[in-house]
């Protein structure tokens, strides 16, 4: 599973010494060089960072203000609670799920606490996150327009959610005023790299269906015999990029999906609702499934949209096979405007 946040202690893990015994008006502490670097690195490849420190709530005025600091971290924790509730509270403001999220501290107990009560999250020690940068967990792959850009999206969002809380009219109206668009079009060779991204990034939206390399990600986008729709999402605070896409394979027995992923991101504005009507629209009245507790969100949307288990896998290596009836679809919400020329 790809890494998507690494939530960060403060002290003795981001800089030397407690931020709580400096002197009134000191400077504060400067950032571990190492440290500042492998943020640099992970924020470039659209890895988020946030923190969950056991201090003073006041020490998030340090940190807005610190240099080196400021506008870094994502739904930042500060207080005496228990930092594995302080990790989950984290992944629930992003929408990620914990099994994507990092947790990085020098104290044994911190990081005991946190596997304990949150045994999906990744636990490190500063020097082993540090030596695990480059490795796998992390998202060595090609950097997209939208992984460099992850950071501002998230930053967007809250944004969007705050907007949302002081909005004076109904939820209906405030949707409405979003503009939200969604336009599918064929995918192009420009963008294989974020389409291997969201195979090795996403889960709570993915079919499971296929793991392609970027290698087959090219090919099936190459080739006549796929069709690989993607799909882009904006509204009035910005555009979102690339968030959805599926690879649908067309034989003489019909076309099937054979993978479907959508960026949690964007789950939310019934996105992954709007692929499928684009989809059995063209004629994809199958696809592939493989169920795990990661993408309960897609196999709820798709069961509402109609599809049934019509092959159940009996082979661990092949996914089972959805099907639905050749029926009316149910509406799209009004306040989502899909264009799929």
């Amino acid at each position: 599973m790809t890494v998507k946040c690494v939530v960060w202690d403060l002290d003795g893990t981001v800089w030397d010494g407690v931020a709580l015994e400096l002197a009134p008006g000191a400077a504060p502490p400067p950032v571990r060089p190492a440290v500042l670097r492998a943020m640099d690195v992970l924020t470039a490849r659209g890895v988020l960072h946030s923190v969950a420190s056991r201090t003073e709530p006041a020490t998030a005025d340090l940190v807005a203000a610190h240099p080196q600091l400021a506008g870094r971290f994502l739904a930042p924790q500060f207080g005496w609670g228990d930092k594995g509730s302080a990790v989950a509270r984290i992944a629930a403001s992003l929408g990620i799920d914990l099994s994507t999220v990092a947790f990085v501290d020098d104290d044994p107990y911190e990081r005991a606490e946190v596997a304990a009560a949150q045994p999906s999250v990744l636990v490190f020690t500063p020097s082993e996150l540090l030596a695990a940068v480059d490795g796998p967990a992390f998202g060595t792959g090609p950097v997209t327009a939208e992984s460099a850009a992850r950071h501002e999206l998230y930053v967007r969002e809250q944004r969007r959610r705050h907007a949302e809380e002081t909005f004076a009219g109904s939820r209906e109206e405030f949707l409405r005023w979003c503009d939200m668009r969604f336009v599918v079009g064929p995918a192009t060779a420009a963008d294989v790299p974020r389409l291997a991204e969201l195979v090795r990034r996403t889960n709570r939206f993915n079919s499971g269906g296929a793991a392609y390399s970027a290698d087959e990600v090219a090919a099936r986008v190459a080739d006549p015999a796929w069709w690989v729709p993607v799909g882009r999402l904006t509204d009035r605070f910005g555009d979102y990029g690339l968030v959805a896409a599926a690879f649908v394979s067309a034989k003489a027995s019909g076309a099937v999906a054979r993978l479907i992923m959508v960026s949690c991101r964007a789950a939310g504005r019934e996105v992954p609702a709007a692929l499928v009507h684009v989809l059995v629209s063209r004629g994809v009245r199958q696809l592939d499934l493989r169920p795990s507790e990661a993408n309960l969100g897609l196999r709820m949307v798709l069961r509402r949209l109609g599809f049934r288990a019509v092959a159940a896998a009996t082979d661990p290596a092949r996914p089972a096979r959805l099907e639905r009836a050749d029926e009316p679809l149910e509406d799209l919400p009004a306040w989502l405007t899909v264009e799929a020329p």
